[in-house]
Protein backbone atom coordinates (compact mmCIF):
# COMPACT_ATOMS: atom_id res chain seq x y z
CA UNK A 1 0.00 0.00 0.00
CA UNK A 2 2.89 2.22 0.43
CA UNK A 3 4.95 1.15 -2.35
CA UNK A 4 6.03 2.95 -5.63
CA UNK A 5 5.24 6.68 -4.61
CA UNK A 6 5.26 8.97 -6.95
CA UNK A 7 7.39 12.08 -5.73
CA UNK A 8 8.42 15.41 -6.46
CA UNK A 9 12.15 15.21 -5.45
CA UNK A 10 12.86 19.31 -5.45
CA UNK A 11 16.17 19.63 -7.15
CA UNK A 12 18.93 17.36 -9.58
CA UNK A 13 22.27 15.32 -9.42
CA UNK A 14 22.63 11.59 -8.66
CA UNK A 15 20.36 12.90 -5.30
CA UNK A 16 18.30 14.89 -7.23
CA UNK A 17 19.60 18.32 -6.57
CA UNK A 18 20.52 20.79 -8.84
CA UNK A 19 22.94 22.43 -7.03
CA UNK A 20 24.81 20.81 -3.60
CA UNK A 21 23.23 23.85 -1.19
CA UNK A 22 22.83 21.17 1.94
CA UNK A 23 25.74 19.58 4.32
CA UNK A 24 25.77 16.14 2.81
CA UNK A 25 27.55 15.10 -0.90
CA UNK A 26 25.20 13.69 -3.87
CA UNK A 27 27.82 11.38 -4.21
CA UNK A 28 25.28 8.25 -3.45
CA UNK A 29 27.99 6.04 -2.50
CA UNK A 30 28.05 7.99 1.04
CA UNK A 31 25.58 8.71 3.51
CA UNK A 32 23.88 11.76 4.21
CA UNK A 33 25.07 13.47 7.66
CA UNK A 34 22.61 15.99 7.73
CA UNK A 35 19.08 15.67 10.06
CA UNK A 36 15.98 15.40 8.12
CA UNK A 37 12.56 16.80 9.34
CA UNK A 38 9.96 14.20 8.29
CA UNK A 39 6.11 16.01 8.64
CA UNK A 40 3.20 13.33 8.24
CA UNK A 41 -0.10 13.31 7.77
CA UNK A 42 -3.13 11.23 7.18
CA UNK A 43 -7.06 11.30 7.06
CA UNK A 44 -10.05 9.57 5.78
CA UNK A 45 -13.56 10.84 4.94
CA UNK A 46 -15.56 8.57 6.50
CA UNK A 47 -13.74 6.54 8.69
CA UNK A 48 -13.25 3.89 6.96
CA UNK A 49 -13.55 6.01 3.74
CA UNK A 50 -11.90 7.66 1.08
CA UNK A 51 -8.51 7.94 2.52
CA UNK A 52 -5.52 10.05 1.52
CA UNK A 53 -2.17 10.45 3.35
CA UNK A 54 0.66 13.69 2.83
CA UNK A 55 4.31 13.82 4.24
CA UNK A 56 7.00 16.31 3.70
CA UNK A 57 10.88 15.52 4.33
CA UNK A 58 12.65 19.40 4.94
CA UNK A 59 16.45 19.62 4.90
CA UNK A 60 17.77 21.20 8.19
CA UNK A 61 17.34 24.72 6.75
CA UNK A 62 14.09 23.58 6.22
CA UNK A 63 14.16 23.24 2.05
CA UNK A 64 11.31 20.74 1.18
CA UNK A 65 13.47 17.92 -0.33
CA UNK A 66 10.34 15.81 -0.47
CA UNK A 67 6.38 16.61 -0.83
CA UNK A 68 3.76 13.65 -1.71
CA UNK A 69 0.07 13.62 -1.70
CA UNK A 70 -1.86 10.31 -2.69
CA UNK A 71 -4.98 8.68 -2.24
CA UNK A 72 -4.90 5.52 -0.74
CA UNK A 73 -8.53 3.98 -1.21
CA UNK A 74 -10.78 2.87 1.75
CA UNK A 75 -9.14 3.37 4.73
CA UNK A 76 -9.30 4.29 8.62
CA UNK A 77 -7.62 7.61 9.89
CA UNK A 78 -5.85 5.67 12.08
CA UNK A 79 -4.46 3.50 9.23
CA UNK A 80 -4.07 6.63 6.84
CA UNK A 81 -1.74 8.33 9.38
CA UNK A 82 0.34 4.88 10.14
CA UNK A 83 0.89 4.93 6.23
CA UNK A 84 1.96 8.44 5.77
CA UNK A 85 4.41 7.53 8.34
CA UNK A 86 5.92 5.13 6.96
CA UNK A 87 5.78 6.03 3.68
CA UNK A 88 7.69 9.45 5.25
CA UNK A 89 10.59 6.90 6.28
CA UNK A 90 11.05 4.89 3.11
CA UNK A 91 11.50 8.24 1.70
CA UNK A 92 14.23 9.34 3.93
CA UNK A 93 15.94 6.17 3.38
CA UNK A 94 15.82 6.81 -0.47
CA UNK A 95 17.76 10.09 0.15
CA UNK A 96 20.26 7.93 2.26
CA UNK A 97 18.88 9.97 5.51
CA UNK A 98 20.69 8.38 8.63
CA UNK A 99 18.80 11.18 11.07
CA UNK A 100 15.26 11.70 11.30
CA UNK A 101 13.12 13.84 13.04
CA UNK A 102 9.41 13.48 12.62
CA UNK A 103 6.60 15.56 13.63
CA UNK A 104 3.12 14.50 13.26
CA UNK A 105 0.13 15.28 14.62
CA UNK A 106 -1.75 11.96 15.33
CA UNK A 107 -1.41 11.61 19.36
CA UNK A 108 -2.40 7.92 19.13
CA UNK A 109 0.40 7.11 16.69
CA UNK A 110 3.08 9.39 18.73
CA UNK A 111 2.21 7.70 21.74
CA UNK A 112 2.06 4.34 20.74
CA UNK A 113 5.80 4.88 18.70
CA UNK A 114 7.04 6.16 21.79
CA UNK A 115 5.65 3.14 24.01
CA UNK A 116 3.04 5.22 25.90
CA UNK A 117 -0.03 3.40 24.05
CA UNK A 118 -0.49 0.12 23.77
CA UNK A 119 -1.24 -1.23 19.98
CA UNK A 120 -4.52 -3.28 20.02
CA UNK A 121 -6.50 -3.29 17.04
CA UNK A 122 -5.48 -5.93 14.82
CA UNK A 123 -5.67 -3.25 11.33
CA UNK A 124 -2.56 -1.57 13.02
CA UNK A 125 -0.63 -3.80 14.59
CA UNK A 126 1.50 -5.05 11.33
CA UNK A 127 1.51 -1.36 10.13
CA UNK A 128 3.09 -0.54 13.54
CA UNK A 129 5.49 -3.55 13.62
CA UNK A 130 6.31 -1.82 10.28
CA UNK A 131 7.06 1.72 11.76
CA UNK A 132 9.25 0.77 14.38
CA UNK A 133 11.06 -1.68 11.99
CA UNK A 134 12.22 1.54 9.73
CA UNK A 135 12.43 3.95 12.46
CA UNK A 136 14.63 1.51 14.74
CA UNK A 137 17.00 1.44 10.99
CA UNK A 138 18.29 5.09 11.03
CA UNK A 139 21.44 5.43 13.37
CA UNK A 140 19.38 8.74 15.20
CA UNK A 141 15.61 8.89 15.47
CA UNK A 142 13.04 11.14 17.10
CA UNK A 143 9.54 11.14 16.84
CA UNK A 144 7.16 14.01 18.55
CA UNK A 145 3.73 15.45 18.41
CA UNK A 146 3.18 18.92 17.40
CA UNK A 147 -0.15 20.38 16.10
CA UNK A 148 -2.11 20.55 13.09
CA UNK A 149 -1.81 24.06 12.10
CA UNK A 150 1.98 23.35 12.22
CA UNK A 151 1.49 20.39 9.47
CA UNK A 152 -0.36 22.11 7.22
CA UNK A 153 1.67 21.44 3.75
CA UNK A 154 1.36 17.68 4.58
CA UNK A 155 -2.37 18.26 5.62
CA UNK A 156 -3.28 19.53 2.26
CA UNK A 157 -1.42 17.51 -0.01
CA UNK A 158 -3.55 14.57 1.54
CA UNK A 159 -6.62 16.23 1.03
CA UNK A 160 -5.76 17.03 -2.86
CA UNK A 161 -5.38 13.60 -2.89
CA UNK A 162 -8.25 12.51 -1.70
CA UNK A 163 -10.41 15.04 -3.58
CA UNK A 164 -8.23 14.26 -6.56
CA UNK A 165 -8.16 10.21 -5.96
CA UNK A 166 -4.01 10.79 -7.54
CA UNK A 167 -1.17 11.44 -6.17
CA UNK A 168 -0.08 15.07 -6.35
CA UNK A 169 3.19 16.69 -5.41
CA UNK A 170 4.33 20.57 -4.33
CA UNK A 171 6.38 22.34 -6.35
CA UNK A 172 9.51 24.35 -4.19
CA UNK A 173 8.64 28.06 -4.32
CA UNK A 174 6.07 28.26 -5.89
CA UNK A 175 3.91 27.13 -3.53
CA UNK A 176 1.41 25.44 -5.98
CA UNK A 177 0.11 21.79 -5.70
CA UNK A 178 -0.03 19.43 -9.11
CA UNK A 179 -2.01 16.71 -10.01
CA UNK A 180 0.20 13.90 -11.16
CA UNK A 181 -1.28 10.83 -12.94
CA UNK A 182 -4.23 11.82 -13.65
CA UNK A 183 -6.05 10.20 -16.53
CA UNK A 184 -7.48 12.50 -19.14
CA UNK A 185 -10.32 14.11 -19.26
CA UNK A 186 -13.31 12.88 -21.34
CA UNK A 187 -15.91 15.27 -22.41
CA UNK A 188 -19.32 14.33 -23.29
CA UNK A 189 -20.44 13.22 -26.45
CA UNK A 190 -24.01 14.06 -28.03
CA UNK A 191 -26.31 11.86 -26.73
CA UNK A 192 -24.90 11.25 -23.37
CA UNK A 193 -27.87 11.44 -20.78
CA UNK A 194 -27.55 12.95 -17.31
CA UNK A 195 -29.89 12.80 -14.40
CA UNK A 196 -30.43 14.14 -10.87
CA UNK A 197 -30.36 11.51 -8.27
CA UNK A 198 -32.76 14.25 -6.09
CA UNK A 199 -35.87 14.73 -8.35
CA UNK A 200 -35.24 12.06 -11.63
CA UNK A 201 -35.12 14.77 -14.04
CA UNK A 202 -32.76 13.29 -17.21
CA UNK A 203 -31.59 15.45 -19.73
CA UNK A 204 -29.97 14.53 -23.06
CA UNK A 205 -26.74 16.31 -24.54
CA UNK A 206 -27.46 17.95 -28.11
CA UNK A 207 -24.92 20.20 -28.63
CA UNK A 208 -21.26 19.52 -27.71
CA UNK A 209 -18.88 22.52 -25.99
CA UNK A 210 -16.44 23.84 -27.29
CA UNK A 211 -14.62 23.87 -23.80
CA UNK A 212 -11.90 21.84 -23.15
CA UNK A 213 -12.36 18.33 -21.25
CA UNK A 214 -10.66 20.25 -18.21
CA UNK A 215 -12.41 22.99 -18.69
CA UNK A 216 -16.27 21.53 -18.84
CA UNK A 217 -17.93 21.99 -15.12
CA UNK A 218 -20.99 19.65 -13.99
CA UNK A 219 -24.12 19.53 -15.14
CA UNK A 220 -26.95 21.10 -12.20
CA UNK A 221 -30.55 20.00 -11.95
CA UNK A 222 -33.11 23.42 -11.76
CA UNK A 223 -33.60 21.76 -8.07
CA UNK A 224 -29.71 22.89 -7.81
CA UNK A 225 -27.84 19.10 -7.18
CA UNK A 226 -25.73 17.84 -9.63
CA UNK A 227 -26.12 15.71 -12.48
CA UNK A 228 -24.43 12.46 -13.53
CA UNK A 229 -24.42 9.92 -15.99
CA UNK A 230 -27.10 6.62 -14.84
Amino acid sequence: MVAGVAVNHVASCLCGFESCRHSFCCDTTRRMTETLTLEFDGGSRGNPGPAGIGIVIRAADGTPLVTLGRYIGRATNNVAEYTALITSMQEAQKLGATKIKINGDSELVIRQMTGQYKVKHPDLIPLYRQAKTLFDSFEEATIAHHYREKNELADSLGNLAMDRKADVTEVSGSGKVLEQDLPSAKAPEVGDRFACGRCGCVIELQTPSSLRPHQLKDFTCQCGRKMSAP
